[in-house]
């Protein structure tokens, strides 16, 4: 699913999708698509607008990016991405 079929591209992507589906998902029950939409909605909102994120010095995203708080990163980047590197080589 990834532009260069390298997983650790869409790492944030997946760290985000599976606290929304673990913390604010896991014991939904709905029975339509409206019901499901709204309900990721809510979850969403939630994510960005009242848990606080280690990451970002425990403020929220949607704090973050509407101030000019500068929050200190918090995390560490072990891959550094070499777009000369294929994950599959041509050997022919």
């Amino acid at each position: 699913m990834t532009e260069d079929s390298d997983p650790r591209d869409n790492a944030i992507a997946e760290r985000v999708n599976g606290i929304l589906k673990n913390e604010y998902l896991a014991d939904y029950k709905v029975n339509t698509l409206e019901e499901a939409k709204d309900a990721l909605e809510q979850s969403v909102n939630k994510y960005n607008n009242e848990r606080p994120h280690l990451s970002i010095e425990y403020l929220t995203p949607s704090i973050v990016h509407s101030t000019s708080i500068k929050a200190k990163r918090k995390w560490k980047s072990y891959y550094k991405k070499n777009t000369n590197d294929k994950l599959f080589q041509d050997n022919g």
